[in-house]
């Protein structure tokens, strides 16, 4: 079975909630005046990065909803007074959705994801895990902290990793996936990191 088919037919919602849990516990630790430090996304400070994680949880729960259409819906995420508990809500939010009946099989609209369309549902679940398990390398990173998903979630983000496409096109400013790199090693977490565009040596300035 290719990779593509392997995804299609598996569920990813237990992954889902873990990565969901590994971002969320990252978030915790951040403190306010975090908010403003530069990430391994040159586009975004901590503070949109965290913007754009909670944005992504709400368009896909949308999405799985039947109302991903809406390019709305994909930038709207608000922080408020207090960012893990939105990230928390946002978690929560993209959970309850997943959940639903037939889900893995509903059509999900991703307007972000190349020319947009319809995706099955158990891939747009797939593309949503590893977000999450590469953003909160972001944020590990950004704040020095150990990035430690377990090796099923890493495993599994690194199937989805190898179908993002690495053409101009994909991988535009402000996207969150830059082109691939060549630093870092071959183990499993290093080479999820580099498809997606990140080097793992990258480390905050001082």
């Amino acid at each position: 079975m290719d990779v593509l088919n392997e995804l299609l037919t598996s569920d990813f919602r237990d992954l889902d909630r873990r990565a969901l849990d590994l971002f969320a516990s990252l978030t915790a630790k951040i403190d306010a005046s975090d908010l403003d430090r530069p990430t391994p996304c040159p586009d975004w400070t901590l503070h949109g990065l965290l913007r754009h994680q909670v944005s992504q949880d709400e368009g896909f729960a949308a999405a799985a909803r039947g109302g991903g259409g809406d390019l709305a819906v994909w930038r709207g995420g608000s922080l408020g007074d207090d960012p893990h508990a939105a990230v928390v809500a946002s978690g929560r939010l993209v959970t309850e959705a997943f959940a639903g009946d037939g889900v893995l099989a509903a059509g999900f609209v991703l307007p972000e994801v190349r020319d947009g369309g319809s995706f099955p549902g158990a891939l747009a679940i797939s593309f949503h895990v590893v977000d999450l398990v590469v953003h909160a390398w972001d944020v590990a990173a950004t704040l020095g902290l150990p990035w430690e998903p377990d090796d099923e979630l890493v495993d599994a983000s690194l199937k989805v990793a190898r179908i993002v496409p690495d053409d101009p096109k994909s991988r535009l400013p402000g996207a969150s996936f830059a082109a691939p790199v060549a630093a870092g090693g071959d183990a499993p977490r290093e080479r999820l990191l580099t498809l997606l565009g990140r080097d793992p040596a990258w480390r905050p300035a001082r």
